[in-house]
């Protein structure tokens, strides 16, 4: 049976609908960089999202092409990711999409190399006559943080948001936004097969001790 992250690894993919504090290790990522809203029909996003499976099927199907990868073994591709953020907002504003600054990435097993992952983007652009030359090979290692599973459209996500940062105060902890430290969401539904009311979206923030951060 193909390895599947979400049901390996439920701690990162399967939170419960309350908060709940985390700590995520570091990960290696198929990332596209991009800026503007993510509903342009034919935008920037939903070209990087093209990419980003382009490679990772290329990756997960390269058994069966001859390339060999040491350690490979049978996987489920695992849920598209986004990292999110606006210049000089702190959170996420909602209402004005246009100006959003996203990194979309997609997890990589860690047998992956780096020069595995370069094969997959030549192959990937050849076969798939697709030019996949953004993706980048990312590491991120996100460490302490807060999430929760969120239910609904993307637009509702706001209350679910001051539920965690309710949580953080009521527990010692606050946001630790940074350049390097991301609202972070996964996808685990298919928006174009499943009703908005039914989505399933994982939300994580990055965070710190209180007292960490002069907070009293």
């Amino acid at each position: 049976m193909a390895f599947d992250f979400k049901k390996e690894c439920k701690e990162f993919y399967m939170p419960k609908n309350k908060p709940e504090i985390v700590v995520v290790p570091k990960v290696n990522y198929i990332a596209v960089r991009g800026k503007g809203d993510p509903n342009e029909e034919g935008g920037a996003y939903q070209q990087a999202i093209s990419v980003l499976y382009a490679v990772a099927y290329t990756l997960k199907m390269s058994d069966k092409t001859g390339y060999k990868m040491e350690g490979f073994f049978e996987y489920v591709v695992p849920p598209l990711e986004g990292f999110w953020w606006q210049d000089d907002v702190d959170g996420v504003d909602y209402s004005d999409k246009s100006t959003f600054n996203w990194i979309s990435v997609i997890r990589l097993p860690d047998f992956v190399s780096k020069s595995d992952f370069e094969w997959a983007v030549a192959t990937a652009t050849q076969k798939k006559k697709l030019d996949c030359s953004l993706a980048e090979f990312m590491a991120i290692d996100e460490g302490l943080c807060v999430q929760i599973m969120h239910a609904g459209p993307f637009d509702d996500e706001p209350a679910t948001v001051a539920l965690m940062d309710a949580y953080l105060e009521q527990n010692g902890y606050a946001n630790d936004f940074s350049e390097n430290r991301l609202h972070h969401e996964i996808y685990l539904s298919d928006t174009r097969k499943v009703a908005p009311d039914k989505w399933k979206t994982v939300i994580r923030h990055p965070i710190m001790k209180s007292c960490d951060k002069g907070i009293t």
